[in-house]
């Protein structure tokens, strides 16, 4: 007599969920903001070694802060029938994504740390109020917090790998947090209505599609202004030109807000831009007062 024996698993389940996984880790911002604030290191001065851990543990938190995403409104996703969603849409299974969140944000942990005890614990403290977010705050009035702690941190995580281990400037700081606010409009503006449908009720959604479409820019050109006008020095013709520019997308946006309903958007991100330029262009003076 013969018996049937279940075959064992083996690599081929799993390398189906890559693809997957790559969907669920919010691939575009995670890979904006690892380059983002890779770039910042190189242009504080880190050497390359510094460059590389700074690369290595952003790209680890930002990893696990998408797939903690995913894998929390999965089931979420999947009532309201958001096919476009990895795990919704049946690309990867939740405990792959849960499995791949808690994998990446254990390596982001002495990742973090090889920057130096007091920079590891600044990341790590951004990584966690991300998790916060996913973990319930997005559905609070205070959904805005965690975006700005933990896009403020980031400038704090660069510089203090440094030698002598200086903490950036207040304006600096400040400045990221409002891109962060930023950000965290832009991001949640396409899933406000499904967002509301599944009873999550945050900051953005709570003021509504229309109202975030115009508000987006204002948190960045404050940003804009509190990078040219925070160091305390008359700035040069080039930060008053990066101000008006970002000044006049603004106001161009919110008056052709009406008619197209894109351009808000599509001048936040200008704006945005604009600010990401002026803070690379800081570089070593990052730490100053």
């Amino acid at each position: 007599m013969t018996t049937s024996r279940s075959p064992k698993p083996g690599p081929e389940p799993v390398l189906r969920s890559v693809p997957g996984l790559l969907m669920a880790c919010h691939p575009a911002p995670t890979v904006a903001v690892t380059v983002l604030v890779t770039a910042l290191a190189v242009a504080s001065g880190r050497d390359a070694a510094g460059c590389a851990l700074v690369a290595a543990a952003v790209l680890a938190g930002q990893l696990s802060v998408g797939w903690c995403n995913d894998a929390v409104d999965a089931e979420r996703d999947a009532a309201a029938g958001r096919t476009d969603k990895p795990v919704a849409g049946g690309a990867v299974g939740v405990r792959a994504v849960w499995a791949a969140a808690l994998t990446a944000l254990a390596l982001c942990v002495p990742l973090s740390l090889a920057s130096g005890p007091t920079a590891g614990t600044v990341h790590l403290a951004g990584v966690a109020a991300a998790w916060a977010y996913d973990l319930g705050l997005k559905a609070t009035v205070f959904s805005w917090l965690p975006y700005a702690v933990g896009f403020g941190s980031l400038p704090a995580f660069v510089t203090l790998g440094l030698p002598g281990h200086p903490w950036p400037a207040w304006w600096v700081v400040l400045a990221a947090a409002l891109l962060g606010c930023g950000a965290h409009l832009a991001n949640v503006l396409p899933d406000i209505p499904a967002d509301l449908a599944g009873g999550v009720r945050g900051w953005p959604q709570r003021l509504g599609a229309g109202r975030v479409r115009v508000l987006i820019p204002l948190p960045l050109l404050a940003a804009t202004a509190v990078l040219v006008l925070g160091p305390g020095r008359p700035p040069g013709p080039g930060e008053w030109a990066a101000l008006a520019a970002a000044g006049a997308l603004t106001a161009g946006g919110l008056a052709l807000g009406r008619t197209s309903p894109r351009v808000p958007f599509a001048a936040a991100i200008a704006v945005a831009a604009v600010d990401v330029v002026l803070l690379l262009a800081r570089g070593t003076a990052l730490t100053g007062s």
